[in-house]
């Protein structure tokens, strides 16, 4: 009967709704809480899918703490976005990847996960203190701007893609 599947959906996104959601709030500020005395990082992610089961979003954070006295940095991946003007999450075509920055004594190395595109398929520039990185192929598409820690020549800049992960590296 419609009726009653549409009663049961209701009362299943019932159960996760104002109750399941400070629940989880709850288990974040734990976690946050335990991030901040013991330093560390806290990845979520999940996907969208239509009706027929295929992937149109994906959406994520990673909660970093602790990184050279800078305190907590959240760092969004992913292609859902919250719309500006009516507040409701948009799925985009861009996806933002997931990003890592490492500081090592001669050379930065930034790391970003890109499922499904190559090297050839890979586009950077670097503005100063800013590596913007573009990436297409098929209807996968990612962009994203990532702040440096220091400003960095292009002529002391390398990178590799294999299997969707890019590794660039910035000498000092």
């Amino acid at each position: 009967m419609p009726g009653k599947g549409r009663g049961k959906a209701s009362r299943e996104e019932g159960s996760v709704g104002l109750g399941g959601f400070l629940g989880g709030l709850g288990t974040l500020l734990a976690k946050l809480g335990e991030l901040a005395e013991t330093g560390g990082e806290l990845h979520k992610s999940g996907e969208l899918h239509d009706e027929r089961g295929k992937v149109r979003g994906v959406y994520g954070f990673t909660i970093k703490t602790g990184l050279g006295g800078e305190g907590l940095t959240v760092e969004p991946f992913g292609n859902v976005r919250k719309d500006a003007e009516t507040g409701q999450a948009v799925v985009q075509e861009v996806r933002e990847p997931m990003v890592d920055v490492f500081e090592e004594k001669d050379h930065v190395l930034v790391v970003a996960e890109m499922p499904g595109v190559a090297e050839e398929d890979v586009h950077l520039e670097l503005k100063d203190d800013i590596l913007i990185v573009v990436a297409a192929k098929g209807e996968k598409k990612y962009r994203k701007e990532i702040l440096l820690p220091a400003s960095f020549s292009v002529k002391k800049m390398t990178h590799t893609c294999r299997n969707g992960v890019l590794e660039v590296k910035l000498a000092r």
